[in-house]
């Protein structure tokens, strides 16, 4: 049974959905940039057989709070947060993209909170070169200055953050998207190499993996979290 439930965190209030058995070993799924919980319709039902799955929507997105500041460090400490009100010492992060950009800067930070991550589809944090895409002229359920403050920092990351992979302890799964993905896989491959002990994976299914092929995701997923 699934259950949409919200914390006070980090001084901003944070929305997060809630499926499976309390006792179970507990996983946090990071959505994209632009995504939200709802994101992981596909997975989290199946995820929550095993485990106790929760899925928050990070700040600037959904129906958490949309503060104005989107630093990359603040959305970390936002899920840290998360789990200290939520009375978790450790878990198993898998983060989507932006989310698994978070998922590595948790994991560099905080290594005692994290048991295993899976990073999808995952850019490395080197300057991406890549022009702020045009807002569109429709509504969408997150606020545009987190696009122009996250493509801010995909352009000019802290170099911490590359040379601190070598330093990550938790179990690691690169997925990548592969040939379709607009990510290039030769740095979703390098992302793998940093990481200490890293096993890389690709699926052929672009970037949005667990959407595209969601049981060959699973597969992998549960696999390597089961270990």
């Amino acid at each position: 049974m699934s259950d949409l439930q919200a914390a006070r965190v980090n001084g901003i209030r944070l929305v997060y959905r809630v499926e499976g058995d309390p006792e179970a070993p507990p996983v946090v799924l990071l959505p994209g940039r632009g995504s939200d919980h709802t994101s992981w319709d596909e997975a989290i039902g199946q995820l929550a057989a095993s485990w106790r799955v929760y899925a928050p929507d990070l700040r600037g997105h959904g129906q958490s709070e949309w503060p104005g500041d989107y630093a990359l460090e603040s959305m970390r400490d936002d899920v840290v947060a998360l789990l200290d009100h939520l009375g978790v010492q450790r878990a198993a992060l898998v983060g989507h993209s932006l989310g698994g950009v978070v998922a590595v800067l948790i994991a560099e930070e905080y290594p005692d909170r994290v048991a295993r991550m899976v990073l999808e589809d995952v850019p490395l944090p080197v300057p991406a070169g890549q022009p702020v895409p045009e807002r569109p002229a429709d509504p969408f359920p997150f606020d545009w200055a987190m696009v122009e403050q996250t493509a801010h920092q995909r352009n000019n990351p802290d170099p911490a953050w590359l040379k601190r992979l070598g330093e990550i302890t938790a179990p690691t799964l690169v997925l990548a998207g592969g040939a379709a993905s607009h990510l290039p896989q030769d740095q979703v491959a390098d992302l793998a190499v940093r990481v200490p002990g890293a096993e890389l994976v690709t699926i052929e299914a672009g970037h949005e993996i667990h959407k595209n092929r969601p049981d060959e995701f699973l597969a992998a997923v549960t696999a390597f979290l089961s270990r």
